[in-house]
């Protein structure tokens, strides 16, 4: 997943960088407007700085949205509601103020990019299950498995991105509707659940660091 990140602060912009980068994103970096105009075409993702040097960031956002539906998530220092209404009317996604925790800004990117994604479930041949949505079951070459509501949320957040982690923080976020931290072990006990319900029909690895992936069959 390819991620322009538009920020004229060399120490943020190499922090946010390599955050980004251990949880498997590529990132190409633009510190003006000019440069994220030229940058954009190739990006699967903007994270744009709302103060740049040479324009605003409500001009980059705007003179984007005339060729491309890229997501974009807009950083930013402005809190007034007037500022982010006009945001959201120039075409970001998301609108995420500073100062911001970095599990939370991790999240929202997910988050943005999940709902760019097509919601349709993997087929079964990549990862040997099927997602019955109405009954929140799954079938696998075993027979059909019942799950808790929660768990089948769980499972279809996992399945949505076959083979690359998703953080435990975007978990919590869509599934729970939370980030805070102490509610993670809830996460945990799911996961545990799902393992023993699907036991070798879907392989739900750790990913130390970070959260959680599924691994779609070789």
């Amino acid at each position: 997943m390819r991620i322009l990140l538009v920020e004229d602060d060399p120490g943020v912009a190499e922090a946010l960088t390599q955050a980004l980068r251990r949880n498997g994103y590529q990132v190409c970096r633009a510190a003006t407007a000019a440069a994220a105009l030229d940058a954009h075409a190739d990006a699967e993702l903007l994270l744009l700085d709302m103060g740049l040097p040479d324009r605003d960031g409500l001009w980059v956002c705007q003179e984007v949205r005339k060729v491309s539906a890229v997501p974009i998530v807009a950083l930013t220092a402005r809190r007034a509601e007037r500022a982010v209404v006009a945001a959201l009317r120039a075409g970001v996604d998301d609108y995420v103020t500073k100062p911001y925790s970095l599990d939370v800004l991790l999240a929202r990117v997910e988050a943005v990019l999940r709902r760019a994604t097509p919601a349709a479930t993997p087929p079964a041949a990549d990862l040997g299950v099927e997602l019955l949505a109405e009954s929140r079951e799954v079938r696998t070459a075993d027979g059909v498995v019942a799950l808790t509501a929660k768990e089948f949320e769980l499972l279809r957040a996992l399945v949505r991105t076959p083979g690359r982690p998703v953080s435990r923080a975007a978990l919590m976020e869509e599934v729970w509707d939370t980030t805070w931290v102490g509610a993670s072990r809830t996460l945990d006990v799911h996961v545990a659940g799902l393992r023993g319900k699907l036991g070798a029909a879907l392989v739900i690895e750790t990913v130390r660091g970070i959260g959680y992936r599924v691994v779609p069959e070789r």
